[in-house]
């Protein structure tokens, strides 16, 4: 029988632990670098130029919004087949409401470019719509019905506009 040599059994030296240690903090350094520059460059800004106000005024916000539901409106809001802003309006019995002044503001989710401020004019009753279609994408809907007694409503979609 002829005898093989035996090859020695791998062993883990220490220039081997220094480079596994190397590319393990250098592969976690680039990724997080690459997720700080495209999280610093998308950055919008800030979205309101009174954050802290806005935080205390919230209590003011909970009481509209206590009001708003005892008025009992219902408010469907959307974009119809010919791509115009459509607002329906009516009371707690299903009635459609009449007279209304009603304006509605359009932005983009992630940034403030783009901004539409419509109102919207009564085309049925209960029924109010603005002829300007947003574009492609996602928008914010934020709608603002007013009656000649001085009530409001609001009202808040997210819109995809395919």
């Amino acid at each position: 029988m002829i005898a093989t040599p035996r090859r020695a059994p791998f062993v883990i030296k220490g220039w081997h632990v220094l480079v596994g240690f190397l590319l393990f903090f250098a592969i976690d350094i680039g990724v997080n670098a690459y997720f700080m520059v495209k999280a610093y460059r998308t950055f919008p800004g800030e979205t309101s130029a009174t954050p802290y106000e806005d935080g205390v005024a919230f209590n003011a916000t909970l009481r509209e919004r206590k009001a708003q539901a005892a008025l009992g409106w219902n408010i469907a809001a959307g974009v119809d087949a010919q791509g115009r802003v459509r607002v329906d309006a009516s009371d707690r019995s299903g009635a459609p409401l009449s007279g209304l002044s009603v304006t509605a503001h359009l932005e983009r989710p992630a940034t403030q470019t783009g901004q539409q401020v419509l109102t919207l004019a009564a085309s049925a009753p209960g029924v109010y719509e603005a002829p300007g279609a947003p574009t492609q994408g996602v928008w914010d809907l934020d709608v603002t019905l007013r009656d000649s007694q001085g009530h409001v409503a609001r009202a808040d979609r997210r819109l995809t506009i395919p």
